[in-house]
């Protein structure tokens, strides 16, 4: 009898190594991917000569006309206060914004049009996101993004440009290299006026009117129905009211960081 029973033990044994080696196999454990390298990025400061002049303060205005439609009420108070500006624009922009474009170009004397891209791309050669934006990615990507910004910009009318600020205002070091061997400075800034247009008009005027001596102001004048606007336009008669000088960068020596203007 014991005999017995030790056989079958036996057979049961027997019988469960078959049926396990005819189970599928547990998953290893996944490995993690490789993290991709993290993209370093730079948000490139610039400043223009001073004034140093007491009470009359010297500084630059810049607008990205980034898409969207033109913001009248930034447009019309340069124009009637005869506030000179530098506008970056990009090809989706001029084209649908001709009459914005003509009031640029009859008034010369106020506006300096420079390049902001083709399809406002961020100018950094590696894949990344920037602000959720994605990133040209290449070399041969950045390049386009420059050169088909420059294209429109001449098709239009506009002389040829020779800063270039693009979307978001980073950069990855290699990405300026290669925009400076094409002939370009590199537009960054040192007062955020209006994060993006993002900000109510109260913070973005007093953003704005803090400017001092040497300062290059960013701000927007494509996002006609954002509050930041009516900001910027009463920012910009605070500064006339106090005497400040007004600028654009072709009419003043800059200096840029991260080799942006060198």
């Amino acid at each position: 009898m014991n005999r017995i029973l030790l056989a079958s033990a036996f057979l049961l044994v027997a019988l469960s190594a078959a049926s396990a080696d005819e189970l599928p196999s547990a998953p290893l454990a996944a490995r993690p991917a490789p993290k991709a390298p993290e993209v370093k990025l730079v948000e490139p400061h610039l400043h223009i000569a001073r004034s140093n002049i007491a009470g009359h303060a010297r500084i630059a205005l810049t607008f990205d006309a980034c898409m969207g439609q033109a913001d009248e009420r930034i447009l019309s108070t340069l124009v009637r206060e005869r506030i000179p500006a530098t506008i970056f624009v990009t090809a989706r922009w001029l084209k649908h914004n001709p009459a914005a474009l003509a009031v640029f170009l009859q008034n010369p004397d106020l506006f300096e049009l420079e390049n902001h891209g083709e399809n406002h791309i961020p100018a950094v050669d590696t894949p990344t996101l920037v602000y959720g934006i994605a990133s040209a990615g290449s070399p041969q990507a950045v390049k386009q993004e420059v050169e088909g910004g420059a294209a429109a910009m001449t098709a239009a009318g506009i002389p040829a440009p020779h800063w270039f600020r693009g979307s978001t205002a980073k950069y990855d070091l290699s990405a300026i290299g290669e925009i400076r061997a094409m002939g370009y400075r590199i537009a960054g800034y040192s007062v955020n006026g209006d994060g993006g247009s993002l900000l109510g008009a109260v913070i973005t005027e007093k953003r704005i009117a803090s400017a001092k001596d040497g300062d290059v102001v960013i701000s927007h004048i494509n996002q006609p129905t954002h509050a930041a606007g009516e900001g910027v336009a009463k920012a910009l008669v605070d500064l006339k009211a106090k005497g400040t000088e007004f600028v654009r960068l072709e009419d003043v020596e800059d200096m840029g960081d991260d080799r942006t203007t060198e």
